[in-house]
């Protein structure tokens, strides 16, 4: 693409829908009704005649899905997010808070590092905090009651490709096959999604995954809050490998029924708050006051454990052969260690990449090559902020990108700055929350300024 990675993003970024619909496609098909895949469809919604999600679970079916084992974790919404969601449902905001969750401006969300509070910037990027089936929940809720779209319950086992365009995807209910026809089709089917093995058997390369092994363990708890409207609603602690502590992170956020969501990280043979007694234990004694208080709280329902084995991604772009009317979204893509809360935000700005691919009005029967460029960029950004962190990991062995020892050097004054210095930690802000291309940190000024607080703090 002529524009460089930091304009795309910043232009993915200011997408908005279109003021006016218009179709450039009769019916779509979207695989799964993922996050990913219910922003995919609203994207959809405003290019296709008729837009139809296909998932094994009833989307009709009130709180969390099935197909979700790790909804019942700590999810964050990156600012970047946020801003996402309003754009593309007017009135988000108020309609999640209506529903329980509750608002996290900047002067309401605290942040450490090694134990070393932060500082906090002043800026306008508003987020919400709430459960992941909560917010998901909504999505849905929004997206269902478009007129052009519809649901099919039913587990998919294929596509259709009629020479080199896909037509449709193959699915199974109640014992009986079926295929559902589409002019685009969309594989939103998460970190196990079956493309790759779908592309395989169909004659088509089946495209490289990378992986990054990260070995991580979490666990939830939900305790009740007494405040109704707290002055903090997210505070998050982050170990880094310096500390030699057996806790990666821990994180607290108020969620909807006046309770607190905590979570608890560790890497390899770490497993931390596996019983009530040691999260407990480990929040009063590990991290900052603020976590002792809400330790201190009465504990609502058992510790929810879930255990992360590795990043991946499959690079679809690389691909020399992809047959057209063809795209994959979400996790299905790429995830991400959760540690670093970008799962949400990425499948937005894919949505994004999909609305500016389908208002150059492209031609179905050739490969979205503009699509998968455009999405490039916003992977290659999510992937090298997640591996950059996860490389500094005892336990983690590669691969080392070119250049990794001087990178990294950069990178840990520039977060060790984060703690004193406004500028900076504005400038790491916007990165973080997927506002800003991870470039923007890559600049002398940044890292002179880094570097300069850095010597004021010492």
């Amino acid at each position: 693409m002529s524009l460089s990675p930091a304009r795309v993003f910043a232009a993915l970024n200011a997408v908005r829908p279109p003021e006016r619909s218009w179709p450039v496609l009769g019916k779509a098909v979207v695989v799964g009704g993922s996050v990913a895949g219910l922003l995919a469809a609203r994207v959809l919604s405003d290019h296709a005649e008729s837009v139809v999600i296909l998932d094994r679970d009833d989307l009709h079916a009130p709180g969390g899905r099935p197909g979700v084992p790790q909804g019942t974790q700590l999810h964050a919404l990156l600012p970047g997010g946020f801003l996402q969601l309003e754009q593309l449902f007017p009135g988000f905001r108020e309609q999640a808070l209506a529903q329980g969750a509750v608002e996290a401006p900047p002067a309401a969300r605290r942040s450490y590092l090694d134990g070393r509070r932060k500082v906090v910037v002043p800026d306008d990027a508003d987020s919400l905090a709430g459960s992941r089936p909560l917010l998901e929940g909504l999505i849905r809720q929004q997206v269902l009651r478009l007129p052009n779209v519809k649901t099919v319950t039913a587990r998919a086992t294929g596509l259709v490709v009629d020479g080199a365009v896909t037509t449709g995807v193959r699915f199974d209910v109640g014992g009986m096959s079926g295929v559902e026809s589409g002019d685009l089709v969309v594989d939103a089917m998460g970190r196990s999604s079956r493309l790759s093995d779908w592309l395989e058997q169909a004659g088509w390369e089946r495209p490289v995954t990378r992986r990054m092994t990260v070995h991580l363990n979490y666990a939830t708890a939900l305790f009740r809050r007494r405040e109704a409207n707290p002055d903090l609603t997210v505070v998050m602690a982050l170990h880094t490998p310096r500390m030699a502590s057996d806790v990666a992170g821990a994180a607290f956020f108020a969620i909807e029924d006046g309770r607190w969501m905590a979570m608890m990280a560790g890497y390899g043979d770490n497993r931390p708050g596996r019983t009530a007694e040691d999260f407990v234990r480990r929040l009063r004694q590990q991290f900052p006051p603020e976590f002792g208080e809400v330790a201190g709280s009465e504990l609502l329902g058992d510790v929810r454990t879930y255990r992360h084995a590795d990043s991946r991604r499959r690079e679809f772009a690389e691909l020399k052969r992809f047959p057209a009317g063809l795209v994959s979204v979400g996790d299905a893509v790429a995830s991400f260690n959760p540690v670093y809360g970008q799962g949400m935000t990425a499948a937005a700005l894919h949505a994004a990449c999909l609305s500016t691919y389908l208002r150059s009005g492209p031609d179905l029967r050739v490969p979205a090559r503009q699509f998968l460029a455009l999405q490039k960029v916003v992977v290659d950004a999510a992937w090298s902020m997640s591996t950059s962190a996860d490389l500094a990991l005892p336990h983690v062995d590669g691969p080392y990108p070119r250049g990794y020892r001087l990178s990294s050097w950069v990178s840990r004054q520039i977060v060790t700055a984060t703690v004193t210095d406004v500028p900076t930690a504005r400038r790491f802000n916007d990165v973080v929350s997927m506002r800003a291309h991870p470039r923007s940190l890559a600049t002398p000024g940044v890292v002179l300024g880094a570097l300069r607080a850095n010597l004021r703090a010492r």
